[in-house]
Formats: C-alpha cells, structure tokens, sequence
C-alpha cells in the first residue's frame, strides 16, 4: 500500500467534560497526544495545536449532542468525519480513552471508516427550527390533553362529542368558561348541542388551572408559528426552487416541504443511490432471516424526524383524489385486504424515493397514475373518433 508521507490526521475521543486527542503520522506513530477540556478556549487551543502539527484530517464519534461544539470550532480548518460509534467498537479487552482516540486514528490512516451525513451550516439552522417545531407540536398535545382532563374532572363532557378539542366549537366555549361564563344556557348557544353536554361545576380553582393552560397552549402556538416563518423564510432564501419542486407531490405543502429540506438538505450526492436515502431514513425493511424463515420485518432505525414528517405526508397523499398513492392505498388495503398502517410506510418509502431523484435529476414530481389516465382519455377518444368514420 502506498504511503503519503504527508499525511497527518487525528483521532478524538469526545465525552461531556473532555476531549481526548491523538495525533497519528503516515507511517502509524504517534505525534501528539493530549487531553483537552471541552470549554471553548480549550477546543480553539486544541484546533490551533492540530493545525501546527499539520493536521489535515480528523474523525470523531458521534457521542449524544457533546459532538457538535467540537464539530463546530474545527470546521473549515480540516476534512472532518464523524463516525457512527457502532462501526468502530474495539476489541474487548484492554481499553481506555486515550486508547479509543489511537484507534479511531488508526482506522481514519487505513480508511476502515466511512463518514456519516453531516450538513452545511444553513441546514443545521434548519434543522434545529424543524426539531423545534416538532418539540413543541409535542408540548402541545400534552398540554391540550390536560387541558381536557381538568375540564373532564369538572364534569364538562364537550370533548366526547365534538372530533377534535380544537375545534371551534370547543374553543369558543373554553374561552367564555375561562372568562367567567359558566351558565349552561349561555354555553350552549356556542355549540349548539345539548344542555347535558356543557352543564358542570366549575370552582374558582379551577377557572385558575383552565387559565394557565390556555395561555400555555397560546404561547406554544406563537413559538411554533415564529419559528415556521423562520425557516420558511431560510427556505425561499437559500433553496426556492427547490422549496417549490417539492410542494408538486401529493400531499405536501409548506410544513412537510420545509421538514424534508431541513432534515435531508439538496444536494444528494451524500446518497448515492435513493436506497441509501431509505435506509439512512430508517424506512428500509430489516433484513431478519435465519433458516429460510423471515424474524422481522420491521423498519430499521433511522431520522425518526423525517420518518415522521412522511408518514403524515404518506396519510395525505392517501387522501388524495386521483393521484399515484391513493389508488396504490386503495387497492392495497380494499382489494388485497392489506394493513393500513404497513401501507402508509410503504407510501412513505415511495414518496422519498421520488423525492431522492427530483432533487438529484432536477425535475418536478411526475404522477403516473394521472399520465396512464391521460393516455387513456386520448385512446379513448380516438377510438370514438374511428368508429365515427366507419358510422360515416
């Protein structure tokens, strides 16, 4: 194997209050070791000694969050890789920090690690308003749903006959309650249903608790659109026809298009094919076989945030009139008698595949289902058209 005698690179062990490095020359010896605090001077200090001794690559483990500062402060100053801690486990035995950062070392000098997906800085900032979005989509069920069991506890029953607590109806008469009105008769002009329904007793303790979950429930709807025009506003800046070309499939809008830029960015030279895509995403079947016989075919772990985000597009598109996914969705589960919910993955699976080559062919979604239909209005009427001559 030849040898490039120029080649320094660096291996780090990161943990939360350290940074273990190892500096490692073409030849395998060891340069430099040192272990590093993770405040910030210290990690500009340690970038600062890996540039002097000639260091032009580095990889590290993807350990929790603890990573990304130290990502950060190196970035532009080397190649950079970040490993999946899985594929660079070392043999059971002897073992230690120090020892960890000559390993990954090592395996970065004999090109024995693949980097994972990392993206450029304007999609981290997507990201961590896309996540953010998601936490508080989470805040807010969990704050709805106390909502509605301190009204239950009070005997106000609206929610089991109304689809949705946020529905007008329901918040209507959640803010009259909250501002004092309480009298049967009058909350039941707002929704109009039964007496029965809207008739409870409410203390002032519990006017109080109702309060201070509505303004909970108000705040968490203001951050989310804050941070939704944020990011919107990041997409029409750096990717808009991107933006756009994503919005041509079935079943996504604004949401779901600034999701997937966020989460996957554009450029899918990262994927060399859409399968990698899938499996990076986590949507790709397990691959659980012994003896001829199938243990599992459960999807495989993966961006459980873009995961999410198609499996709400994936019930979408299945809502659709006339597209490729609701007629896939209805011949699967009404005439092969299929599961739903297995559909919806296999839905979602399709949408990223296409999703992979829009983005890396530059072409807006093509929907088969509707071009088939086409074709088959223009046969049919020339078919009209012959037998009309032959009439004639």
């Amino acid at each position: 194997m030849h040898l490039d005698s120029n080649r320094t690179v660096t291996g780090l062990d990161v943990h939360k209050d350290s940074v273990y490095l190892c500096i490692m020359g073409y030849d395998g010896t060891i340069i430099f070791q040192k272990t590093y605090g993770v405040l910030t001077p210290a990690l500009r200090q340690m970038r600062d000694d890996m540039l002097c001794r000639g260091v032009k690559e580095c990889a590290m483990e993807s350990t929790a969050v603890y990573w990304v500062p130290v990502w950060n402060e190196l970035y532009g100053s080397m190649v950079l890789k970040l490993v999946n801690p899985y594929f660079i486990k070392q043999l059971p035995g002897r073992k230690s920090d120090i020892k960890d950062a000559q390993w990954i070392a090592e395996c970065v000098l004999k090109n024995l690690i693949k980097g994972s997906f990392v993206p450029v800085p304007v999609i981290q900032d997507m990201r961590k308003l896309n996540r953010r979005i998601m936490d508080l989509n989470e805040d807010m069920t969990y704050n709805c749903n106390k909502l509605d069991a301190a009204l239950q506890r009070c005997g106000f029953r609206l929610s089991n006959y109304v689809s949705t607590t946020r529905s007008k109806s329901y918040q209507s008469v959640l803010k009259a309650i909250i501002s004092g009105q309480t009298c049967p008769d009058e909350l039941v002009r707002l929704v109009h249903d039964v007496k029965a329904v809207v008739t409870a007793s409410f203390s002032k303790t519990d006017l109080t608790v109702l309060r201070q979950l509505k303004e909970a429930i108000s705040l968490i709807e203001r951050q989310m659109e804050e941070c939704q025009k944020e990011l919107t506003a990041l997409c029409k800046e750096h990717f808009p026809e991107q933006y756009e070309r994503i919005q041509t499939i079935p079943g996504v809008k604004e949401r779901a298009a600034t999701a997937i830029i966020a989460e996957t960015g554009v450029d899918m030279k990262m994927f060399a094919t859409a399968a990698c895509l899938v499996g990076w995403c986590g949507l790709k079947p397990r691959n659980d076989v012994s003896n001829g016989r199938f243990k599992s075919r459960k999807v495989t772990h993966g961006n459980r945030y873009l995961r999410q985000i198609l499996i709400e597009i994936a019930w979408a598109a299945s809502r659709t009139r006339n597209c490729f996914f609701s007629n896939f969705s209805y011949v699967q589960t009404t005439v092969k008698k299929k599961s739903k919910m297995k559909i919806q993955v296999a839905i979602a699976r399709k949408i990223l595949v296409a999703l992979w080559h829009m983005l890396s062919k530059k072409e807006d979604f093509i929907d088969v289902y509707l071009k088939r239909l086409e074709e088959l209005k223009k046969a049919e009427g020339q078919i009209r058209q012959l037998e009309s001559c032959m009439a004639n």
